[in-house]
């Protein structure tokens, strides 16, 4: 009883700001075009340019002067969802059915999306960069919006947004190269340690394009947003 009288109260709240007018007749509306009406042309279409302006929006971001070029391909790719990925392989017919499930024997199909961000394998690596970086949040469903709140999950500065952008690239790099080492070197590394990648290759290639950059690997390992003057 005491569910119910919760959603009894729920609806009584949506229909509060409803106002029922006697010589109206009721009829349902598509919004995003109330002259035509809903078509599925309509609706393709609202979804594949919401898709495309995002990514139009990000696309820039994945080329960094801090990051090699080879990691901002694979970036590129990956928001253009044209990895090969098994679920990519298998659209193809170059793999079966059978053969699309992810590398890390979860059981779920290999799409980009489950592979870089719901995976429980590899997807929790990005919990584990937030510990260290010293944020919280949640991974979205989509690649192009996860991207999109990472960067920008400390703020608009834009040394924090460039440093956060560095440290997604190195991350979604990290993510297919271990899947690729998984399946053709049959080498597996546990996630912790590619947190351990992330912090040694994120400190090196700061140093590299950075003469002054002078924090040792102990004080980056501890927190490396204030080595950055970012806390």
């Amino acid at each position: 009883m005491p569910q119910q009288e919760e959603l009894l109260a729920e609806c009584r709240q949506l229909l509060d700001g409803v106002s029922v007018q006697a010589n109206t007749i009721d009829k349902w509306q598509w919004d995003p075009d109330i002259h035509e009406g809903y078509t599925v042309r309509g609706a393709y279409q609202i979804l594949t340019e919401a898709v495309t302006s995002t990514f139009d929006a990000t696309r820039d971001l994945v080329w960094h002067k801090q990051v090699p070029l080879k990691v901002s391909i694979v970036a590129w790719r990956l928001l253009k969802d044209r990895l090969p990925t098994r679920s990519n392989l298998h659209k193809r017919g170059i793999v079966s059915i059978e053969g699309d499930t992810c590398v890390s024997g979860c059981g779920h199909a290999e799409t980009a999306s489950h592979l870089f961000l719901h995976c429980d394998v590899f997807g929790s690596l990005w919990q584990h960069i937030r510990s260290w970086i010293g944020v919280s949040g949640v991974d979205p469903l989509n690649l192009i919006d996860h991207f999109f709140q990472f960067i920008h999950c400390t703020g608009s500065s834009k040394y924090r947004k460039s440093f956060l952008q560095l440290l997604w690239l190195l991350c979604v790099w990290l993510i297919w190269g271990e899947r690729n080492n998984r399946i053709f070197n049959n080498v597996e590394t546990p996630i912790l340690q590619l947190l351990d990648k992330v912090k040694f290759h994120s400190l090196w290639w700061l140093k590299t394009k950075n003469t002054t950059f002078v924090y040792d690997t102990q004080s980056w390992w501890s927190d490396p947003m204030q080595c950055l003057g970012l806390d």
